[in-house]
């Protein structure tokens, strides 16, 4: 069974920093794809960044690119996800989301194209 679980969210002020990180159980020797997203209430998740497993290549939606890092400890099987500059509307529960496969450009920004998930980790960016 795979298992998939964030942690590092909290309560941040605005510029502020935190580091998501998501331990995953998914061995993929097909080179997986690790994505972060996030969610308020009453929306979608919103693709935030994504990782080949093979740590060649790093993803981002325009909203973080230069503030998120997205990286990955292939040793500890673990993804990151550094947080850097936080404003208010970063405020949202975030989620990892891992695929077995190595997604396309066009896929890996589709929630609905990784099998699984972890139970989301709470960010809130508040002054």
């Amino acid at each position: 069974q795979v298992q998939v679980v964030e942690s590092g969210g909290g309560l941040v002020r605005p510029g502020g920093s935190l580091r998501l990180s998501c331990a995953i159980s998914l061995r993929s020797n097909n080179g997986g794809t690790v994505g972060w997203f996030r969610q308020v209430p009453g929306n979608d998740k919103e693709f935030v960044a994504a990782i080949r497993w093979s740590g060649v290549s790093t993803h981002y939606a325009d909203a973080v690119k230069g503030r998120f890092t997205i990286s990955r400890d292939s040793a500890k099987n673990t993804v990151y996800l550094q947080m850097n500059s936080l404003a208010p509307e970063d405020t949202a529960k975030y989620y990892c989301g891992a695929a077995g496969s190595r997604l396309i450009l066009t896929s890996l920004r589709i929630g609905e194209n990784y099998p699984y998930w972890g139970q989301g980790t709470q960010v809130t960016v508040s002054s």
